[in-house]
């Protein structure tokens, strides 16, 4: 089989683009945010500052570290242009986030090259026209393409002959896998895992004791490379999903409330938008040690409303807090909204005075929160996003990520 796929990712993005607008910032150490360091410039990650790191933090590991606040509309037209070029080479384009996409070229190569003479026509044409560094990986898997590609940064390429795959794959950092967190990562090198190569040679039930059965299993077949996943043009979304990097904030039900209302609000109006429900309710929250924890309850109705899913999720986290109550510091929360379904319309509840009632979209007074959702979301189509909201999310001014910002990262569904 030959090495027909592509991985294009754009380096450091936004900070790319804040050097790209302002070219008095080239060389410099950038980052976009404030509070909390939404992205870095390579010149600041060389001092250790990263997303989602508190902005203290990152102004005490480089001093020099120079904020900017962000300009999203342009963070979209250009991550929209740079995946437009990569569709003048072939139709088979699956983006999987606003800087960066899969491509199949295995179609395309009589009329413009191999496979590695198109990813050079790419990144040719993405710094020509929109002044901006992109580093390709290619590969004969999407897993092993995504790889390379991050082995090419920064602004560089990397084709991985399918003869030699193994080999270059199995010297590197376990952490370059898909799915090797933090978390997993200390794992493995608990047990002395520390490459890929080494991963591959655990034995089965070892990876199933320190990582569970399906994890264990989906991580082994990668690290033989086997990824039969083919690509996807029309990545309809299964879930609907938003989160939100916080710092170093105590571990307290009141500190997360407002940025649990603030990613419901958002979730369910995209819910909405698309006329779908969803019945299974997702939270995760990331302690200060970078281990993340998550709970979910699965409805017996599918729920967009914004009110209902922000009360679900606030018991959910609510319970994370009380089964940890030795973790006083937390750095991120998301939540999600997965088995989704067409809107198909509501089934009444009778008022039989049950516990849940007020979150039951057919009860009475789920009729009512559901009635005001349409007429908040009618109102913003109509005059913007900002003209209307929920009290406790549009009087909240903790909240340290950019509106703009979060729609961008949210364009998933």
């Amino acid at each position: 089989m030959e090495a027909t796929i592509l991985h294009a990712d754009l380096d450091a993005f936004y900070a790319s683009v804040e050097q790209l607008l302002d070219p008095s910032l080239r060389g410099k150490p950038i980052a976009v945010g404030g509070g909390v360091v939404l992205a870095a410039s390579y010149e600041a990650k060389a001092f250790g500052v990263c997303g989602g790191m508190p902005g203290r933090q990152a102004r005490a590991l480089c001093p020099p570290l120079i904020f900017v606040g962000g300009h999203f509309k342009e963070y979209q037209r250009l991550g929209d242009a740079a995946i437009k070029v990569i569709g003048d080479f072939t139709p088979l384009v699956e983006r999987i986030s606003i800087d960066e996409a899969f491509a199949d070229v295995a179609g395309c190569t009589r009329l413009f090259g191999p496979p590695a003479e198109i990813a050079q026509a790419i990144r040719r044409r993405v710094r020509a026209e929109l002044g901006l560094p992109i580093s390709v990986g290619v590969a004969r898997t999407k897993h092993l393409a995504k790889i390379a590609s991050q082995v090419a940064k920064p602004d560089g390429m990397v084709v991985v002959d399918p003869a030699t795959e193994l080999d270059f794959l199995h010297g590197l950092p376990v952490e370059l896998m898909w799915g090797v967190g933090p978390v997993t990562k200390a794992r493995l090198a608990e047990a002395g895992v520390l490459t890929i190569g080494q991963l591959a040679k655990a034995p089965g039930w070892s990876l199933e004791r320190l990582l569970g059965k399906a994890a264990g299993e989906k991580l082994s077949d990668l690290a033989w490379n086997r990824d039969p996943r083919e690509i996807t043009t029309d990545r309809r979304g299964r879930s609907a999903g938003a989160q939100s990097a916080l710092g170093r904030r105590p571990a307290e039900e009141g500190v997360v409330r407002p940025t649990l209302r603030h990613l419901a609000d958002r979730i369910g109006a995209r819910l909405r938008a698309k006329s779908l429900n969803g019945r299974t309710v997702t939270v995760r929250v990331r302690f200060a040690d970078l281990r993340s924890v998550t709970r979910s309850v699965t409805l017996d109705a599918p729920i967009s409303a914004t009110t209902i899913l922000a009360e679900i999720a606030e018991a959910l986290v609510r319970t994370v807090f009380e089964q940890h109550p030795d973790e006083r510091t937390i750095s991120l929360v998301a939540i999600s909204v997965s088995h989704l379904a067409e809107d198909s319309g509501l089934q009444l509840d009778l008022p039989l005075g049950l516990a849940d009632e007020a979150r039951r979209p057919g009860s009475k007074r789920g009729m009512a929160r559901r009635a005001a959702d349409r007429a908040v979301d009618k109102i913003r189509d109509r005059f913007g996003w900002r003209a209307v909201g929920y009290g406790s999310v549009a009087l909240d001014g903790s909240g340290s990520v950019p509106d703009a910002f979060r729609e961008l990262a949210e364009r998933e569904l």
